[in-house]
């Protein structure tokens, strides 16, 4: 790298030290440019801790230090999401210091020469492993598929990161805020619930104060009072609501009864959309360890494919014969899920915390066939009828064939356990929810609002549409 030059004073001595310091551009400043880094190379993950209240059904996010690790995921093959996200990113990284910013690989290759500082990316095959291990926190850009596709990061784990979702899509759900909102979404999100009693910790002597307090539960900064712009943090009391969202536990089982899903390519190692999987993708790492299940927060499917016969499918709930499914396939969903594919297919609307599963049936060729609605903890296993003419039928996991089956194998399904050890909640996909608009519960006010904004629940037929 070539130097700049000055000139020697006519005095014949050397430049006073702070000129010849100026006079250089220092490799370390230039260096930080247009880089794409190893995962590999960040701290491990900040856990977030989630408090149940009385007042809600909903959780609280609080972070005992502040997050670190974020994945940004916009929308594919948009041009102007991925303008956005690069201003996103680039408010974030001058207005939050020390963050490190994690994209996919595609998405890195394709915008790292358009942010002056260093991202971070993996390759697809290292995903399941590393994700799982350094992300903090993951903001999804787009609509609902976006949100799928984060989740299916970590599709073979436990513990997912909370998910902070704009609405950039097509239907966009489950998306809770509006891009112009990103600052405020953001600060909330990423200050939510620091033990901090006042709002204003600019004062020296008002910070010399608080933590001079009796106060169990004040902890100090640590990182959240180098925020530029503002220098407060939210409080204890002011924490962004979760709603841990259930998936289902789904396991791929041979005619000798062994789980193969060790053999399914992973949600999480396939890059959507990107051609087909490469033999690197089609044989994780045996580094990784197998997992005896799946996950997949809106459905599980089995369908007849390409064959021109209906599918006859076995249903077994708890491990007694329920009935002989002759249709065109068969649904197992979320509550999450059933405004999705089960929707379309006439299952029922199931709120999001009520702990459920359901069975729908596809074009089932009985019309007393109806949808079902199970308790969370039921099992399910779909077995081939032996009177199914397909030699083999596709097994979707949101949205995306996964493997075949034939007759003598299973597919059991369960939904996923919810629960609260000593290292904080397990299970489900946290999602920050936005505050209620009207001063109104929490609980349901998304949920609420996507019925009647976007599915237009009930409208009374030939009335315009009125703007809100």
């Amino acid at each position: 790298m070539a130097l700049r030059s000055f000139t020697m004073p006519a005095s014949g001595r050397s430049p006073p030290r702070f000129a010849v310091r100026r006079a250089y551009r220092f490799f370390s400043v230039s260096a930080a440019r247009s880089q794409i880094l190893d995962v590999a190379a960040l701290p491990d993950r900040t856990v977030p801790h989630y408090h149940q209240t009385k007042t809600s059904s909903l959780l609280s996010l609080h972070w005992p230090q502040p997050p670190r690790n974020i994945l940004l995921m916009p929308k594919l093959h948009a041009p102007q999401v991925a303008r956005d996200a690069v201003e996103f990113a680039k408010y974030i990284h001058s207005n939050y210091p020390g963050l490190n910013l994690i994209f996919e690989g595609h998405i890195a290759k394709d915008i790292h020469e358009t942010l002056p500082f260093p991202i971070y990316t993996t390759a697809p095959s290292s995903a399941p492993t590393l994700f799982a291990k350094k992300i903090d926190l993951v903001t999804t850009m787009g609509g609902d598929g976006t949100i799928l596709r984060a989740a299916s990061l970590f599709s073979m784990h436990n513990s997912v990161p909370p998910i902070l979702s704009f609405s950039m899509g097509t239907l966009g759900f489950l998306g809770e805020w509006k891009f112009n909102e990103y600052k405020r979404a953001w600060r909330e999100c990423y200050m939510s619930g620091c033990s901090v009693t006042v709002e204003d910790l600019v004062d020296p002597h008002t910070r010399a104060a608080v933590a001079g307090q009796d106060n169990p539960d004040f902890i100090p900064l640590s990182g959240w009072d180098s925020v530029r712009g503002n220098g407060q943090c939210m409080g204890p009391s002011r924490a962004s609501k979760i709603l841990l969202r259930n998936r289902l536990r789904v396991g791929i089982y041979d005619s000798a009864g062994r789980n193969i899903n060790a053999q399914i390519i992973p949600t999480s190692t396939a890059e959507p959309d990107l051609g087909p999987p490469t033999a690197e993708t089609n044989h994780p790492r045996p580094t990784l360890a197998s997992p005896p299940y799946l996950h997949a927060i809106n459905e599980v499917s089995i369908d007849r494919g390409s064959h021109p016969h209906l599918a006859i499918i076995d249903i077994y709930v708890n491990s007694r014969f329920l009935t002989e499914a002759v249709a065109d396939g068969i649904l197992i969903s979320t509550p999450t899920g059933s405004t999705a594919y089960s929707l379309s297919a006439g299952g029922s609307i199931v709120h999001p915390l009520v702990k459920s599963l359901l069975i729908t049936p596809i074009s089932p060729r009985s019309l007393s066939f109806r949808p079902l609605v199970l308790p969370l903890q039921s099992k399910v296993v779909l077995k081939l009828s032996l009177r199914n003419r397909g030699r083999e039928l596709p097994v979707s996991i949101d949205g995306k064939r996964r493997v075949g089956v034939t007759i003598g194998m299973e597919v059991r399904v369960e939904g996923e356990k919810l629960e609260k050890g000593p290292e904080g909640w397990r299970g489900g996909v946290p999602c920050v929810i936005r505050a209620s608009s009207d001063g109104g519960p929490e609980d349901d006010d998304s949920w609420v609002g996507g019925l009647n904004g976007l599915l237009k629940f009930n409208y009374p037929f030939g009335e315009p549409v009125e703007e809100p």
